[in-house]
């Protein structure tokens, strides 16, 4: 269960406090550019400690300069020379690998940004906790691969931890006030993405560059053809069972194209609390950044008169299986959550190559839980046998690509 602050600091304490400690870890990807846009326009208020990104060498040092950086890690170790040589001079430390992205989230913060995709985020975020610091996870694959080690990790840490996704923000700001026990179940929203209205024969020529025209949001490539297959809801299912501590059948989706409501919460005596506001991810940010207070945002504003109508409508599991199989996989337990997410990404990933078609994403998917009963049976209790699980279920989804790949 998600742990917050029980009280507000007072106002004469943040009037003399020190600026506050942020790490991004994900720094160059889109929500990573998206907090450091809301901390670059208050500048005074916080002293950036570090930041993290994958291959893309350029921007990472181009935004540690601008953010004052202590530290710039770049997970690619091939990145190291060029990270090193675009730092010199600026007293900005430069590392890389694996151990320096531990080491980026273990260097003290009031905050932490996990914004890291994939399963490639798991350890640097839990390390994050480790250490107590507030966390804001916009990684879910964390919660997806290994919820329950996870929670256990915040739990035991006392680690205040904030969701960053769209709809885990307004399910946590909706339920404000209830008790646990007065929730009849929480309903994530979803755009339905671009081809909300596209037959499957549409569907199974969709090219990649339709998939990652959005019609709402702008995110990374990965998010965007998840969002697209709605196998990114099934995943925010997952991960609302571990934040929230909610049974699989309190957890609902309903497709929403305007992207306004991001969450309703059912509660006991009939009531139903909605959190509404335009579809950008620098709101969400904003108030984990902020928490428990509030901060100003320079996005839209919500004008209901201009919008004249919101509409909603039941996902069809005929079209989009992904939020079936995730479904499935939640009732299932064991590792079977880690093995929908790894083959996921391989599958994602080929897609991505045009090597298979947008339908054979959730296609690979279903076959790489079907050919791997032993692995779903699993339940390993460490990280490492988390990560064992996952890099053998890529294995097997690799194995699988051949039956789903494209003529010619």
């Amino acid at each position: 269960m998600l742990q917050f602050p029980t009280s507000l600091p007072r106002e004469r304490d943040r009037r003399v406090s020190a600026p506050r400690r942020i790490s991004v870890l994900g720094a160059t990807g889109s929500i990573g550019e998206s907090t450091l846009d809301l901390i670059g326009r208050n500048a005074a208020a916080y002293q950036v400690v570090a930041l993290t990104g994958g291959r893309n060498v350029a921007r990472l040092a181009e935004l540690a300069v601008l953010h004052r950086a202590e530290l710039a890690v770049v997970a690619d170790p091939k990145g190291y020379a060029s990270l090193k040589a675009a730092l010199a001079g600026t007293g900005i430390e430069a590392a890389a690998g694996e151990d320096a992205l531990l080491e980026a989230a273990r260097r003290p913060a009031d905050w932490v940004m996990a914004a890291i995709v994939g399963a490639a985020g798991l350890r640097p975020t839990l390390e994050a906790v480790r250490q107590g610091t507030a966390t804001a996870i916009a990684n879910k694959e964390c919660l997806v691969t290994a919820g329950a080690i996870f929670m256990a990790e915040v739990a035991r840490s006392k680690t205040t931890l904030l969701p960053v996704d769209s709809e885990h923000s307004a399910a946590s700001q909706a339920m404000v006030g209830a008790r646990r026990e007065r929730i009849e179940r929480i309903c994530l929203t979803a755009s339905g993405g671009p081809f909300r209205l596209w037959s499957l024969a549409q569907m199974a020529d969709a090219r990649p560059e339709q998939a990652l025209n959005h019609p709402n949001w702008s995110m990374g490539a990965k998010v965007t053809i998840d969002s697209a297959t709605l196998m990114n809801k099934g995943l925010e299912l997952i991960e609302a069972h571990h934040l929230f501590s909610l049974a699989p059948d309190k957890l609902e989706v309903l497709v929403h194209p305007q992207s306004i409501v991001h969450c309703l919460v059912y509660l006991s005596d009939g009531s139903v609390i909605a959190q509404m506001s335009c579809p950008d991810m620098r709101t969400p940010i904003a108030y984990s950044l902020a928490w428990p207070e509030r901060m100003h945002v320079p996005n839209g504003r919500v004008d209901l008169a201009a919008l004249g109508a919101l509409t909603f409508e039941a996902p069809d599991a005929a079209r989009f299986p992904a939020l079936r199989l995730a479904r499935e996989v939640l009732e299932a337990g064991g590792s079977a959550a880690t093995v929908l997410n790894a083959a996921n990404e391989v599958a994602v990933e080929a897609f991505l190559a045009s090597r298979i078609g947008f339908l054979s994403i959730a296609a690979l998917v279903e076959a790489t839980l079907a050919a791997g009963p032993d692995l779903v049976a699993m339940a390993p209790v460490t990280v490492e046998g988390v990560l064992a699980v996952d890099s053998e279920a890529r294995a097997r989804a690799g194995s699988l690509l051949s039956r789903f790949a494209l003529a010619g």
